[in-house]
């Protein structure tokens, strides 16, 4: 199973160590990609934006969106011409990971309708494959000679099928080892369904901070993040990962549950924290 570490991206105070440095020591440590969670409504680093400045800096390292809410990028073509540049300019390191999100502010503040984002989900991904062909003129060629890697994020039934129509595999945004092994025979039947060959991939992620304040940083970041979430906010800042045995007892759970990658997201924006997960899980 490859180990993936996210950019804090998303985490207050983040700053230009926590996208150009932070992804460089992530080479350098030899995790497998580094990720993006997206929101509009907050103050963060917009998730695109974050891995091209990534891909800068790197040479190896994938590039995930993990996920990017597609429907409040309401121009398609824009969207895909973004994606294949950084697909292009990293020699081919995009995974998008895409869904559709569940903030209405988001969707608000981006003139999109909350309420039809799934039919718009379900145009653009058509429209994607589209503009990526060779034919639509719009954006470089393809990296590699193919579009860039597509992961659908989601739990209800239509992300599955999403998965098994137009993308390479299926995303979990978050959740216990036990709902991967349920969600990953829903994403197999699909497949089979759809007459797609090949096994799809899989990706989980959950939080972690390490460290004497670990604790304490984790309510602060994460619980600010989810705060809209009311009560539940709470349980996800205690399923994070704040010691070294937690965090293996993780990988150790998703690796035997299926998962092919596990991201494991930063709950602090300090690049030391590069170090101290690799060593942690022993790369």
């Amino acid at each position: 199973m490859d180990i993936g570490i996210g950019l804090p991206n998303a985490v207050r105070g983040v700053d230009r160590r926590g996208v150009v440095d932070w992804a460089q020591r992530a080479e350098q440590a030899g995790f497998s990609s580094v990720g993006t969670i997206d929101r509009i409504v907050y103050p963060s680093y917009e998730s695109l934006i974050s891995l091209a400045a990534a891909a800068a800096v790197t040479e190896r390292i994938r590039l995930v969106t993990d996920i990017l809410i597609a429907p409040v990028r309401t121009n398609t073509a824009l969207l895909a011409k973004q994606a294949a540049t950084i697909d292009s300019l990293s020699g081919g390191r995009l995974t998008l990971g895409l869904a559709v999100g569940g903030r209405e502010d988001d969707y608000e503040a981006s003139g999109a309708d909350f309420s039809a984002r799934g039919a718009t989900f379900d145009r653009q991904l058509a429209e994607l494959h589209s503009v990526w062909s060779a034919e639509s003129g719009v954006g470089p060629q393809a990296a590699n000679g193919k579009r860039p890697s597509v992961l659908i994020g989601g739990s209800a039934d239509m992300a599955y099928r999403r998965a098994a129509e137009h993308a390479d595999g299926w995303t979990m945004g978050g959740g216990t080892p036990d709902m991967l092994v349920e969600s990953l025979g829903k994403l197999r039947d699909a497949w089979g369904a759809a007459g797609r060959d090949g096994e799809p991939r899989s990706m989980a992620l959950f939080y972690f901070a390490l460290g004497d304040d670990a604790e304490r940083v984790v309510q602060e970041s994460i619980g600010d993040y989810y705060r809209f979430l009311g009560d539940f906010a709470q349980q996800i800042v205690q399923s994070a990962a704040t010691d070294e045995g937690t965090l293996k007892g993780y990988l150790s759970a998703f690796e035997e549950a299926g998962a092919d990658e596990v991201i494991c997201f930063p709950a602090s924006a300090d690049p030391d924290q590069v170090e101290l997960l690799a060593r942690a899980v022993g790369l």
